[in-house]
């Protein structure tokens, strides 16, 4: 076998190589740092094998004789001499990626030699493999942990509180024939990562789904139990419509959910822009309002029948004003903040009116509408119940004592701080303390961060965990709070 690369002294293994036995030797000590620094903060060490390469498949992937981990092999080259490397293989190697709420990542604070969050891959071409290295390396912590097939992909996220109970559970009799089944059939590569907390965790797999949507994840889900969410938005004149991931901020006035079901979610939509008169033609409508001048003296023609009938302003045919048009806009975001019912009784009239008129076929598509639109209605009660209800800084304390300090504003988590241990650490973090505060005094201004899913993680946390609202506070008082609800340090 000939190196492939002196830096990382990795070494191809052809189909019918083995690993030689002293392949781990060199360097055994230092092959799980991460995990047994794990093990002590737990409580315990997991014990390991001596030759943990052995457990690792043969064909057509690498093996690392510093780490012994899991590598896909290199992508076949394209022109130029450069490799094409697809985004999920770039896991196999680097962890899951950036994690935006974590501020001891390497990139964002250096303290105390803290760098990330300990990251461990295993392989195994049996499930007895896996499940034989999972339950001598893996350790009792939360985390998140992903499955990856032969080729490399990705292929299902999950989180749990306690890493190598769940995984262990993959390989139970009761998981055969079921989901859990299925996933590990197809798994080759097993990857977790350790997170302080169960609700670090919750926010890291709601992350990395988001990110690269596993296949796992997604299939067998029925349709009407997919995330959507509800958007109001797209120049220059909005309407009602729905996304699987929250659009940029510039584009939307306002976005909600998550929720559940694009059938009915649909239905929703179609009854908001007809009940506030908004239109849902193409982003390639041209739009010309009432007060725009024409250089030819030319009345443009609606491109639909909904003018006529009295169900949009017509902003494509000079029927309205900008402002009429705005007005209308912010009725609808009313409606999102559970402040108008106007579509709920305009839908209510439909039905009453068709069924009193023997008019079967629309009173029942009402009748579904009304159904749907009562759901929204709940569904932006609860979440506009956290956005009054959730206003503060969460201090989250780990299993290894180091505690993040989140920023919940309106329901959601718009900045992370590693929570200062001492008196000097907390000076270097008071301009910031300020600056939160700032932030939390802008009321209710509808605002969103860039990352509005994370308001229904926080609703539901809280609402199972309310002994949890005692480890908040506001930001003016973090000086009082930090002795109390600051990490512990490790040594």
């Amino acid at each position: 076998m000939l190196p492939l690369d002196e830096s990382t002294a990795e070494y191809e293994l052809s189909v019918g190589d083995s690993v030689p036995d002293d392949s781990l030797a060199n360097d055994s000590s230092a092959s799980h740092t991460s995990c047994d620094a794990l093990g002590k903060a737990a409580g315990e060490t997991p014990a390991r094998s001596d030759r943990v390469a052995e457990a690792i498949p043969k064909k057509g992937y690498r093996v690392s004789r510093r780490t012994g981990s899991l590598r896909r092999p290199p992508p076949p080259a394209i022109a130029g001499g450069e490799t094409a490397a697809a985004s999920v293989s770039e896991t196999l190697t680097q962890g899951f990626g950036n994690n935006p709420f974590d501020p001891y990542h390497a990139d964002t604070v250096q303290r105390a030699g803290y760098s990330g969050r300990p990251t461990e891959m295993i392989g195994g071409e049996t499930s007895r493999e896996l499940r034989d290295q999972v339950q001598s390396l893996c350790p009792p912590v939360p985390g998140v942990y992903g499955m990856f097939d032969r080729s490399g992909e990705l292929i299902y996220v999950g989180k749990s509180n306690s890493l190598r109970n769940r995984l262990s559970s993959y390989f139970g009799q009761s998981a055969r024939g079921e989901k859990a089944g299925r996933i590990i059939e197809h798994t080759r590569a097993i990857q977790w990562e350790t997170q302080p907390s169960d609700f670090a965790a919750q926010l890291r797999e709601q992350s990395l789904i988001r990110r690269w949507i596993p296949r796992f994840n997604v299939q067998g889900v029925p349709e009407r139990q997919r995330p959507v969410y509800l958007c109001l938005g797209r120049k220059r004149a909005e309407t009602f419509y729905i996304a699987s991931s929250p659009p940029a901020k510039t584009e939307c006035v306002a976005v909600e959910g998550p929720f559940f079901g694009a059938g009915r979610m649909s239905r929703v939509v179609d009854a908001l822009n007809k009940t506030f008169r908004l239109r849902d033609c193409s982003q390639q409508t041209v739009f010309q309002f009432s007060e725009q001048l024409s250089l030819f003296d030319v009345q443009p023609r609606p491109g639909c029948l909904r003018l006529e009938i009295g169900t949009c302003l017509g902003p494509c045919a000079a029927a309205c004003s900008r402002e009429e048009y705005a007005t209308r806009v912010s009725e609808a975001e009313s409606f999102l903040d559970g402040f108008n019912e106007e579509p709920l009784i305009a839908t209510q009239e439909i039905m009453d009116n068709a069924s009193a008129n023997r008019q079967y076929e629309l009173a029942a598509r009402a009748r579904d509408t009304l159904k749907s639109l009562n759901y929204a209605q709940r569904k932006l009660g609860h979440l506009a119940d956290g956005r009054q209800k959730y206003s503060f800084v969460y201090a989250a304390t780990g299993y290894d004592g180091r505690s993040i300090w989140y920023l919940i504003r309106r329901g959601e988590i718009v900045d992370v701080a590693a929570a200062p241990a001492d008196a000097a650490q907390y000076r270097e973090i008071k301009p910031l303390m300020k600056k939160w505060a700032s932030r939390l005094a802008a009321g209710n201004s509808r605002v969103t961060s860039d990352y509005p899913y994370t308001v229904s993680v926080v609703a539901a946390w809280f609402r199972k965990h309310r002994k949890e609202l005692k480890q908040s506070f506001a930001p003016e008082t973090a000086g009082r709070k930090y002795r109390h609800l600051s990490r512990v340090p490790v040594a």
